[in-house]
Protein backbone atom coordinates (compact mmCIF):
# COMPACT_ATOMS: atom_id res chain seq x y z
CA UNK A 1 0.00 0.00 0.00
CA UNK A 2 1.34 3.42 -0.93
CA UNK A 3 2.19 5.72 1.94
CA UNK A 4 -0.23 8.62 2.36
CA UNK A 5 1.68 11.90 2.31
CA UNK A 6 0.35 15.13 3.75
CA UNK A 7 0.28 18.40 1.82
CA UNK A 8 1.72 21.03 4.16
CA UNK A 9 2.08 24.59 2.89
CA UNK A 10 4.23 27.33 4.42
CA UNK A 11 3.39 30.87 3.27
CA UNK A 12 5.89 33.61 4.07
CA UNK A 13 5.26 37.20 3.01
CA UNK A 14 8.29 38.83 1.38
CA UNK A 15 10.01 41.62 3.40
CA UNK A 16 6.58 42.23 4.92
CA UNK A 17 6.90 45.62 6.65
CA UNK A 18 9.14 47.13 3.96
CA UNK A 19 6.91 45.78 1.18
CA UNK A 20 3.85 47.41 2.77
CA UNK A 21 5.70 50.73 2.88
CA UNK A 22 6.61 50.38 -0.81
CA UNK A 23 3.03 49.44 -1.62
CA UNK A 24 1.65 52.51 0.16
CA UNK A 25 4.29 54.94 -1.15
CA UNK A 26 5.06 54.79 -4.86
CA UNK A 27 8.34 56.80 -4.55
CA UNK A 28 9.76 54.04 -2.29
CA UNK A 29 9.37 51.28 -4.87
CA UNK A 30 12.61 49.90 -6.25
CA UNK A 31 14.62 51.71 -3.57
CA UNK A 32 16.29 50.43 -0.40
CA UNK A 33 13.78 50.72 2.46
CA UNK A 34 14.65 49.97 6.08
CA UNK A 35 11.94 49.73 8.74
CA UNK A 36 13.12 50.07 12.33
CA UNK A 37 14.59 52.59 14.69
CA UNK A 38 15.62 56.13 13.68
CA UNK A 39 19.28 55.92 12.51
CA UNK A 40 19.94 59.56 13.50
CA UNK A 41 22.68 59.92 10.94
CA UNK A 42 24.43 56.75 12.08
CA UNK A 43 24.18 57.49 15.82
CA UNK A 44 20.75 55.98 16.44
CA UNK A 45 19.89 53.17 18.79
CA UNK A 46 17.80 50.10 18.16
CA UNK A 47 17.73 47.59 15.35
CA UNK A 48 16.39 46.90 11.88
CA UNK A 49 12.96 45.29 11.87
CA UNK A 50 12.71 44.58 8.14
CA UNK A 51 14.75 45.55 5.09
CA UNK A 52 13.51 45.55 1.51
CA UNK A 53 15.33 43.33 -0.96
CA UNK A 54 16.95 46.43 -2.46
CA UNK A 55 18.38 47.23 1.00
CA UNK A 56 19.53 43.64 1.50
CA UNK A 57 21.84 44.04 -1.47
CA UNK A 58 23.86 46.36 0.78
CA UNK A 59 24.15 43.70 3.47
CA UNK A 60 21.32 45.04 5.65
CA UNK A 61 19.22 42.45 7.46
CA UNK A 62 16.74 42.08 10.33
CA UNK A 63 18.08 42.55 13.86
CA UNK A 64 21.13 44.47 12.59
CA UNK A 65 21.94 47.56 14.68
CA UNK A 66 20.35 50.53 12.94
CA UNK A 67 23.62 52.50 13.13
CA UNK A 68 25.41 49.77 11.16
CA UNK A 69 22.59 49.64 8.62
CA UNK A 70 23.02 53.38 8.08
CA UNK A 71 26.74 52.93 7.48
CA UNK A 72 26.02 50.20 4.94
CA UNK A 73 23.55 52.37 3.02
CA UNK A 74 23.15 55.98 4.21
CA UNK A 75 20.93 56.83 1.23
CA UNK A 76 18.34 54.20 2.18
CA UNK A 77 14.83 55.27 3.17
CA UNK A 78 14.61 54.72 6.94
CA UNK A 79 11.09 54.46 8.36
CA UNK A 80 9.58 53.89 11.79
CA UNK A 81 7.18 50.91 12.03
CA UNK A 82 3.44 51.41 11.60
CA UNK A 83 2.14 48.56 13.74
CA UNK A 84 -1.57 49.13 13.17
CA UNK A 85 -1.14 49.11 9.38
CA UNK A 86 0.95 45.93 9.45
CA UNK A 87 -1.60 44.23 11.70
CA UNK A 88 -4.43 45.15 9.33
CA UNK A 89 -2.58 43.65 6.35
CA UNK A 90 -1.74 40.57 8.44
CA UNK A 91 -5.46 40.09 9.12
CA UNK A 92 -6.09 40.20 5.36
CA UNK A 93 -3.32 37.64 4.77
CA UNK A 94 -4.79 35.20 7.29
CA UNK A 95 -8.33 35.67 5.98
CA UNK A 96 -7.12 34.90 2.45
CA UNK A 97 -5.42 31.70 3.63
CA UNK A 98 -8.69 30.48 5.16
CA UNK A 99 -9.98 29.97 1.62
CA UNK A 100 -7.55 27.09 1.16
CA UNK A 101 -7.84 25.21 4.46
CA UNK A 102 -9.47 25.50 7.88
CA UNK A 103 -6.24 24.09 9.34
CA UNK A 104 -4.07 27.21 9.66
CA UNK A 105 -1.27 27.83 12.16
CA UNK A 106 0.03 31.43 12.15
CA UNK A 107 3.60 31.48 13.50
CA UNK A 108 4.18 35.22 13.16
CA UNK A 109 2.48 38.30 11.79
CA UNK A 110 3.57 37.45 8.22
CA UNK A 111 3.80 33.66 7.94
CA UNK A 112 1.65 30.60 8.53
CA UNK A 113 1.35 26.87 7.92
CA UNK A 114 -1.65 25.29 6.20
CA UNK A 115 -2.60 21.62 6.03
CA UNK A 116 -4.10 21.22 2.55
CA UNK A 117 -4.08 17.42 2.51
CA UNK A 118 -6.83 16.09 0.25
CA UNK A 119 -7.48 19.33 -1.65
CA UNK A 120 -6.34 17.94 -5.01
CA UNK A 121 -9.89 17.88 -6.37
CA UNK A 122 -10.33 21.54 -5.40
CA UNK A 123 -7.04 23.12 -6.46
CA UNK A 124 -5.26 20.54 -8.62
CA UNK A 125 -1.61 19.58 -8.22
CA UNK A 126 0.68 20.94 -5.51
CA UNK A 127 2.11 23.39 -8.01
CA UNK A 128 -1.39 24.52 -8.99
CA UNK A 129 -2.19 25.01 -5.30
CA UNK A 130 0.96 27.06 -4.71
CA UNK A 131 0.35 29.31 -7.72
CA UNK A 132 -3.28 29.91 -6.76
CA UNK A 133 -2.29 30.88 -3.21
CA UNK A 134 0.34 33.30 -4.51
CA UNK A 135 -2.04 34.83 -7.04
CA UNK A 136 -4.83 35.27 -4.48
CA UNK A 137 -2.42 36.78 -1.97
CA UNK A 138 -1.21 39.34 -4.50
CA UNK A 139 -4.76 40.15 -5.60
CA UNK A 140 -5.99 40.67 -2.03
CA UNK A 141 -2.99 42.50 -0.54
CA UNK A 142 -0.89 43.79 -3.43
CA UNK A 143 2.09 41.95 -1.93
CA UNK A 144 4.13 38.93 -2.93
CA UNK A 145 4.55 35.76 -0.90
CA UNK A 146 6.99 32.88 -1.08
CA UNK A 147 5.46 29.44 -0.72
CA UNK A 148 6.95 26.10 0.23
CA UNK A 149 5.01 22.83 -0.11
CA UNK A 150 6.10 19.48 1.34
CA UNK A 151 4.88 16.50 3.30
CA UNK A 152 5.77 18.08 6.66
CA UNK A 153 6.20 21.44 8.38
CA UNK A 154 9.98 21.65 8.65
CA UNK A 155 10.60 20.98 4.96
CA UNK A 156 7.76 23.28 3.87
CA UNK A 157 9.34 26.12 5.89
CA UNK A 158 12.79 25.43 4.45
CA UNK A 159 11.32 25.29 0.93
CA UNK A 160 9.59 28.69 1.21
CA UNK A 161 12.96 30.34 1.86
CA UNK A 162 14.86 28.85 -1.08
CA UNK A 163 13.58 31.05 -3.91
CA UNK A 164 12.69 34.33 -2.22
CA UNK A 165 11.21 36.72 -3.14
CA UNK A 166 7.99 35.63 -4.87
CA UNK A 167 9.13 32.01 -4.90
CA UNK A 168 7.43 28.63 -5.06
CA UNK A 169 9.41 25.54 -4.05
CA UNK A 170 7.97 22.04 -3.83
CA UNK A 171 9.52 18.96 -2.27
CA UNK A 172 8.11 15.90 -4.07
CA UNK A 173 6.54 13.30 -1.75
CA UNK A 174 9.01 10.58 -0.89
CA UNK A 175 12.03 12.72 -1.83
CA UNK A 176 12.42 14.49 1.54
CA UNK A 177 15.92 13.29 2.41
CA UNK A 178 17.18 13.87 -1.12
CA UNK A 179 15.68 17.38 -1.14
CA UNK A 180 17.52 18.31 2.07
CA UNK A 181 20.79 16.52 1.45
CA UNK A 182 22.94 19.26 -0.10
CA UNK A 183 21.48 22.21 1.80
CA UNK A 184 23.74 24.05 4.29
CA UNK A 185 23.32 23.47 8.00
CA UNK A 186 21.76 26.88 8.67
CA UNK A 187 18.76 25.93 6.53
CA UNK A 188 17.74 23.30 9.08
CA UNK A 189 14.75 24.69 10.98
CA UNK A 190 15.78 25.34 14.58
CA UNK A 191 19.54 25.33 13.97
CA UNK A 192 20.74 28.74 15.16
CA UNK A 193 24.25 30.15 15.05
CA UNK A 194 25.45 28.27 18.14
CA UNK A 195 24.01 24.96 16.95
CA UNK A 196 25.52 25.40 13.48
CA UNK A 197 28.92 26.24 14.99
CA UNK A 198 28.73 23.10 17.15
CA UNK A 199 27.74 20.92 14.21
CA UNK A 200 30.57 22.34 12.08
CA UNK A 201 33.03 21.61 14.88
CA UNK A 202 31.82 18.00 14.70
CA UNK A 203 32.68 17.88 10.99
CA UNK A 204 29.19 18.39 9.55
CA UNK A 205 28.87 20.71 6.54
CA UNK A 206 25.45 19.90 5.09
CA UNK A 207 22.09 18.59 6.25
CA UNK A 208 22.91 15.33 4.47
CA UNK A 209 25.96 14.88 6.70
CA UNK A 210 23.67 14.82 9.76
CA UNK A 211 21.19 12.48 8.06
CA UNK A 212 23.90 9.89 7.34
CA UNK A 213 25.39 10.07 10.85
CA UNK A 214 24.38 7.19 13.17
CA UNK A 215 21.41 8.18 15.32
CA UNK A 216 22.83 6.56 18.45
CA UNK A 217 26.01 8.63 18.14
CA UNK A 218 24.01 11.82 17.62
CA UNK A 219 21.99 11.02 20.74
CA UNK A 220 25.15 10.35 22.73
CA UNK A 221 26.77 13.64 21.69
CA UNK A 222 23.80 16.03 21.72
CA UNK A 223 21.09 14.27 23.70
CA UNK A 224 17.40 14.81 22.83
CA UNK A 225 18.21 17.88 20.73
CA UNK A 226 20.54 15.77 18.59
CA UNK A 227 17.76 13.21 18.11
CA UNK A 228 15.40 15.98 17.01
CA UNK A 229 17.91 17.38 14.51
CA UNK A 230 18.66 13.93 13.13
CA UNK A 231 15.00 13.28 12.43
CA UNK A 232 14.55 16.66 10.73
CA UNK A 233 17.69 16.08 8.63
CA UNK A 234 16.16 12.79 7.47
CA UNK A 235 12.93 14.52 6.51
CA UNK A 236 10.97 13.09 9.44
CA UNK A 237 8.56 15.53 11.08
CA UNK A 238 5.12 14.37 12.19
CA UNK A 239 4.09 17.59 13.95
CA UNK A 240 0.54 18.62 13.03
CA UNK A 241 -0.57 22.04 11.87
CA UNK A 242 -1.80 23.22 15.27
CA UNK A 243 -4.68 25.62 14.72
CA UNK A 244 -5.13 26.11 18.44
CA UNK A 245 -1.66 27.61 18.88
CA UNK A 246 -1.93 30.72 16.71
CA UNK A 247 0.31 33.47 18.03
CA UNK A 248 2.53 32.10 20.78
CA UNK A 249 3.32 35.60 22.02
CA UNK A 250 3.05 39.25 21.09
CA UNK A 251 5.55 41.93 22.09
CA UNK A 252 6.54 45.58 21.89
CA UNK A 253 9.82 47.17 22.99
CA UNK A 254 11.69 50.47 22.85
CA UNK A 255 15.43 51.15 22.74
CA UNK A 256 16.30 54.45 24.40
CA UNK A 257 18.32 56.99 22.44
CA UNK A 258 20.61 57.22 25.46
CA UNK A 259 20.89 54.76 28.34
CA UNK A 260 18.42 55.78 31.06
CA UNK A 261 18.98 55.83 34.82
CA UNK A 262 15.74 57.62 35.77
CA UNK A 263 13.02 55.18 36.85
CA UNK A 264 10.25 57.67 36.08
CA UNK A 265 11.33 57.72 32.43
CA UNK A 266 11.24 53.92 32.37
CA UNK A 267 7.76 53.82 33.94
CA UNK A 268 6.49 56.39 31.43
CA UNK A 269 7.91 54.30 28.59
CA UNK A 270 6.20 51.20 29.96
CA UNK A 271 2.90 53.08 29.74
CA UNK A 272 3.49 53.82 26.06
CA UNK A 273 4.52 50.21 25.35
CA UNK A 274 1.52 48.80 27.23
CA UNK A 275 -0.79 51.05 25.23
CA UNK A 276 0.64 49.88 21.88
CA UNK A 277 0.74 46.21 22.84
CA UNK A 278 -2.79 46.10 24.26
CA UNK A 279 -4.12 47.76 21.10
CA UNK A 280 -2.41 45.16 18.90
CA UNK A 281 -3.85 42.36 21.01
CA UNK A 282 -7.37 43.74 20.68
CA UNK A 283 -6.88 44.16 16.92
CA UNK A 284 -6.04 40.44 16.74
CA UNK A 285 -8.81 39.50 19.20
CA UNK A 286 -6.29 38.04 21.62
CA UNK A 287 -5.97 37.97 25.38
CA UNK A 288 -3.08 36.66 27.47
CA UNK A 289 -2.26 35.56 30.97
CA UNK A 290 1.54 35.85 31.23
CA UNK A 291 3.16 39.29 31.23
CA UNK A 292 6.86 39.23 30.37
CA UNK A 293 9.18 42.18 31.04
CA UNK A 294 12.40 42.46 29.02
CA UNK A 295 15.17 44.69 30.38
CA UNK A 296 18.47 45.30 28.60
CA UNK A 297 21.07 47.19 30.59
CA UNK A 298 24.19 49.01 29.47
CA UNK A 299 26.70 46.51 28.18
CA UNK A 300 23.88 44.63 26.35
CA UNK A 301 23.13 42.34 29.32
CA UNK A 302 19.48 41.27 29.01
CA UNK A 303 17.10 40.07 31.73
CA UNK A 304 13.56 38.72 31.57
CA UNK A 305 10.96 38.70 34.33
CA UNK A 306 7.41 37.32 34.10
CA UNK A 307 4.18 37.04 36.03
CA UNK A 308 1.16 34.88 35.22
CA UNK A 309 -2.22 36.41 36.07
CA UNK A 310 -5.31 34.56 37.26
CA UNK A 311 -7.21 35.38 34.08
CA UNK A 312 -6.69 36.54 30.49
CA UNK A 313 -6.40 40.27 29.83
CA UNK A 314 -6.01 42.63 26.87
CA UNK A 315 -6.24 46.03 28.58
CA UNK A 316 -3.52 48.63 28.94
CA UNK A 317 -4.13 49.21 32.67
CA UNK A 318 -3.42 45.68 33.90
CA UNK A 319 -0.57 45.28 31.43
CA UNK A 320 1.05 48.52 32.61
CA UNK A 321 0.55 47.77 36.32
CA UNK A 322 1.92 44.24 36.08
CA UNK A 323 4.97 45.22 34.03
CA UNK A 324 5.58 48.18 36.33
CA UNK A 325 5.53 45.91 39.38
CA UNK A 326 8.00 43.52 37.72
CA UNK A 327 10.31 46.46 37.02
CA UNK A 328 9.96 47.79 40.56
CA UNK A 329 11.14 44.45 41.95
CA UNK A 330 14.08 44.22 39.56
CA UNK A 331 17.47 45.25 40.93
CA UNK A 332 19.51 46.79 38.14
CA UNK A 333 22.40 47.41 40.55
CA UNK A 334 22.82 51.01 39.49
CA UNK A 335 23.23 50.20 35.80
CA UNK A 336 21.39 52.24 33.21
CA UNK A 337 18.60 50.85 31.04
CA UNK A 338 19.20 50.54 27.31
CA UNK A 339 15.98 48.77 26.25
CA UNK A 340 12.64 48.01 27.86
CA UNK A 341 9.92 45.78 26.45
CA UNK A 342 6.73 43.90 27.28
CA UNK A 343 5.40 40.71 25.76
CA UNK A 344 2.28 38.66 26.40
CA UNK A 345 2.16 34.88 26.21
CA UNK A 346 -0.36 32.14 27.06
CA UNK A 347 -2.59 33.75 24.45
CA UNK A 348 -6.19 32.84 23.67
CA UNK A 349 -8.79 34.28 21.33
CA UNK A 350 -10.99 36.65 23.32
CA UNK A 351 -14.02 35.98 21.15
CA UNK A 352 -14.27 32.50 22.68
CA UNK A 353 -12.87 33.35 26.09
CA UNK A 354 -15.48 32.81 28.76
CA UNK A 355 -13.70 34.52 31.62
CA UNK A 356 -15.22 34.65 35.08
CA UNK A 357 -14.46 37.76 37.08
CA UNK A 358 -13.25 37.09 40.59
CA UNK A 359 -15.71 38.46 43.14
CA UNK A 360 -13.00 39.52 45.57
CA UNK A 361 -10.09 40.27 43.19
CA UNK A 362 -8.09 43.44 44.04
CA UNK A 363 -9.48 46.30 41.98
CA UNK A 364 -6.13 48.08 41.62
CA UNK A 365 -4.49 45.09 39.97
CA UNK A 366 -7.28 43.37 38.06
CA UNK A 367 -9.96 45.98 37.41
CA UNK A 368 -11.57 45.17 34.07
CA UNK A 369 -14.82 47.04 34.57
CA UNK A 370 -17.34 47.50 31.74
CA UNK A 371 -16.52 51.21 31.86
CA UNK A 372 -12.83 50.56 31.18
CA UNK A 373 -13.66 48.08 28.43
CA UNK A 374 -15.92 50.66 26.81
CA UNK A 375 -13.20 53.33 27.03
CA UNK A 376 -10.67 51.01 25.39
CA UNK A 377 -13.08 50.19 22.57
CA UNK A 378 -13.91 53.88 22.00
CA UNK A 379 -10.23 54.76 21.82
CA UNK A 380 -9.58 51.90 19.38
CA UNK A 381 -12.47 53.10 17.20
CA UNK A 382 -11.21 56.69 17.19
CA UNK A 383 -7.69 55.60 16.23
CA UNK A 384 -9.04 53.40 13.45
CA UNK A 385 -10.93 56.35 11.97
CA UNK A 386 -8.61 59.27 12.74
CA UNK A 387 -5.17 57.65 12.99
CA UNK A 388 -2.25 57.98 15.39
CA UNK A 389 -3.09 61.60 16.31
CA UNK A 390 -5.68 60.22 18.74
CA UNK A 391 -3.87 59.40 21.97
CA UNK A 392 -4.34 59.02 25.69
CA UNK A 393 -3.98 62.22 27.73
CA UNK A 394 -1.29 60.54 29.85
CA UNK A 395 0.79 59.83 26.75
CA UNK A 396 0.36 63.37 25.45
CA UNK A 397 1.55 64.74 28.79
CA UNK A 398 4.49 62.34 28.66
CA UNK A 399 5.57 63.75 25.29
CA UNK A 400 5.12 67.34 26.46
CA UNK A 401 7.29 66.71 29.52
CA UNK A 402 10.22 65.53 27.44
Amino acid sequence: MNKKYRTIVHVDMDAFFASIEQLDNAPYRGKPVVVGADPKGGKGRGVVSTASYEARQYGIHSAMPISRAYRHCPHAIFLRPRSSRYSAVSDSVMETLKRFSPLIEPISIDEAFLDCTGTETLFGTRRDLGMIIKDEMHRETGLTASVGIASNKSIAKIASDLQKPDGLTICPPGKEREFLSNLPLDKLWGAGEKTVALLESMGFHSIGDIASFPLKDMERIMGKWGTHLWHLANGIDDRPVAIEEGYKSMSEEITFEEDVSDDETVYATLLSIADRLSRRMRNHRLKGRTVNLKIRLEGFVTFNRSHTLHREIDDMFTLRDTAGELYRKFDRKGKRVRLIGISMSNLTGNEVNQEQLELFSPASQHDRSPKREKLEKILDHLRENFGIHVSRASLIKQREDK
